[in-house]
């Protein structure tokens, strides 16, 4: 094994709404910390995560005066009602297995709120401040139905998770900072991007869809044995090389 220790940037595309992005999440951390604490390997990781949309904007307005619906509603009418069974099955099987409670209970949101501060979180403290915020995010909407577009709601999480105070979130959400460049960042991901959650290594290979822990934990001993620099790739599906991809 090689003995330096290599820092390894994980550029996580997801939308706060995506019950297979929250599931993605948790297997991308708890495979990071058992590669750091129970395998020691020689990696340090920069997680980034950019904002995608899931359900575009002319399904549901990113609009205070908008009406409610709920997610039942919402997805039945959208996908289909044995789609979305079928997708509420596989999500609470995740559920069941890892003891993490997700309930589809709830009004379905809009992300672009919870993106702009995702964003602010990223510039104000890099992942140390938006992987708190995007955690909690993802516990008060997959698993509490609460409104995530709803500002009292955001502006809490905020203060709990200390990317800023109550009022100050209040005023960043009241203001257009950051709007322009998150709608930007959107509609780019999504002319390259068809689903999520993608999982980019050092901007050469992405992972796609919600892998399990087992799925990063081998591709992280591969990194830490053959660099990533190694060609041809040391990687095996789902993994995959692609050009650059940025937001």
């Amino acid at each position: 094994m090689s003995a330096f220790n290599r820092q390894v940037k994980l550029t996580v595309i997801n939308d706060v709404v995506c019950p297979n992005c929250n599931i993605g999440q948790h297997e991308l951390i708890g495979a990071i910390s058992y590669c750091q604490d129970t395998l020691q390997l020689p990696l340090t990781f920069e997680i980034e995560f950019l904002p995608f949309r899931l359900i575009p904007t002319r399904l549901l307005p990113d609009d205070n005066n908008a009406p409610k619906v709920s997610k039942e509603d919402f997805f039945t009418n959208t996908v289909g009602k044995e789609p979305y069974a079928a997708m509420q099955a596989s999500v609470m099987k995740w559920s069941k297995e890892k003891n993490i409670p997700i309930a589809f209970k709830g009004l379905v949101s809009q992300s672009t709120r919870a993106h702009r501060i995702s964003r602010k979180a990223y510039q104000l403290g890099g992942q140390n401040k938006q992987l708190p915020f995007l955690c909690a995010v993802f516990r008060a909407y997959l698993e509490e139905g609460k409104d995530v577009a709803d500002v009292d709601v955001l502006s809490d999480i905020c203060e709990q998770t200390g990317v800023m105070s109550k009022q100050e979130a209040i005023d960043f959400l009241d203001s257009n900072e950051l709007l322009d460049e998150v709608n930007m960042m959107c509609e780019k991901v999504r002319s390259k991007v068809t689903g999520v959650p993608l999982t980019i290594i050092d901007g050469k290979w992405c992972v796609q869809g919600g892998q399990s822990s087992e799925i990063f934990i081998q591709i992280f001993k591969k990194l830490a044995y053959a660099g990533v620099h190694a060609a041809p790739s040391p990687f095996a599906a789902p993994v995959v090389e692609i050009g650059t991809l940025s937001a």
